[in-house]
């Protein structure tokens, strides 16, 4: 599949939290083509821990993950760095729009390269 050569998306420092290695790896490598920094996370605990050592542009997070969802894992960062970006990835996107969540920080799963690439440009 082609990516949209017209979004410029400048360089960030991402963190990625996914429990599915596999997710994780294709997120990493198809954000590396834009050149940004990734940091993985396997679950929610790592990723509080690897958050709270560093500093990070964008945090894109599953949300069903066991042990803590997305959202949990989101309210507990921004307790830590208020107004901190955050992209939700999601097969659950209404459920999360029903509870509050802002539609504009979350990719539906399946989601497209493009739309990859356009999610981590306005968040």
């Amino acid at each position: 599949m082609a990516m949209n050569k017209t979004v410029r998306v400048p360089r960030k420092n991402i963190l990625i939290v996914d429990d599915d290695a596999g997710a994780r790896e294709s997120i990493r490598l198809l954000l590396g083509i834009d050149r940004h920094t990734v940091t993985e996370a396997a679950n929610a605990e790592e990723a509080l821990q690897l958050f709270r050592a560093s500093r990070y542009d964008l945090v894109i997070t599953d949300y069903l993950m066991p042990g803590m969802l997305g959202d949990e894992l989101a309210q507990n960062i921004r307790s830590i760095v208020p107004g901190q970006p955050i992209l939700m990835v999601t097969a659950y996107v209404e459920k999360l729009i029903a509870a509050g969540q802002n539609a504009e920080s979350m990719l539906c799963k399946p989601w497209s390269v493009d739309e990859l690439r356009l999610a981590v440009a306005r968040t």
